[in-house]
């Protein structure tokens, strides 16, 4: 299983000629098919909506009544803990987590490799392969806070300890702490 984040770091990529079942994340669709597509941002979902995308299509339960007549919508997993934090909400859980998360759940061969979750950027910039696109920051705003995403992610990691998780990524990108479990690595995206 593959979960797909938009991280410029999956740029040299060519995501059709991976194998297995893939989990993306709004604007891939653009570029890329996907077996599992995850839209929690509402502009993203009515834009999958209009371009007809043939897959399945994961968003909030808050706005799955406008699409109930669309056999191809489903309603994001719950989470599979409870925490206190704000960041444990289920609405402050963005498409990137969600995908890691649907990926872990329904990963049949028990590991899932992640590209694209680059987390940081180089220039303190936005890191999103569709910057300056609609429905998608300036190429010249902040980054955003990605402490959020970590935890979340790391939180998939720590309930799926039967599941591998590979990490794919740069030479020099580093595990955060908070992934720092016995089934994650890191591997470089050479190696894909």
């Amino acid at each position: 299983m593959l979960a797909i984040g938009n991280g410029e770091s999956r740029t040299s990529i060519d995501i059709d000629k991976l194998q297995g079942p893939k989990v993306g994340c709004n604007a891939i669709m653009r570029d890329y098919f996907v077996d599992y597509l995850v839209c929690v941002d509402r502009r993203m979902m009515q834009e999958a909506i209009g371009r007809k995308y043939n897959s399945l299509v994961y968003t909030r339960s808050n706005w799955i009544d406008a699409y109930k007549n669309n056999q191809r919508i489903r309603v994001v997993p719950q989470l599979p803990y409870e925490g206190t934090e704000r960041w444990d909400e289920p609405f402050q859980w963005g498409s990137g987590p969600y995908a890691v998360l649907i990926a872990a759940k329904y990963a049949k061969e028990r590991y899932v490799n992640l590209i694209g979750f680059d987390l940081h950027s180089d220039n303190k910039k936005v890191n999103n392969v569709y910057k300056d696109t609609p429905n998608y920051d300036n190429a010249d705003k902040r980054a955003v806070d990605p402490s959020y995403w970590i935890h979340q992610i790391g939180m998939v990691f720590n309930c799926y300890p039967k599941i591998k998780f590979t990490v794919y990524q740069k030479d020099n990108w580093e595990l955060p702490k908070a992934w720092n479990y016995p089934n994650v690595t890191v591997d470089t995206i050479s190696n894909l």
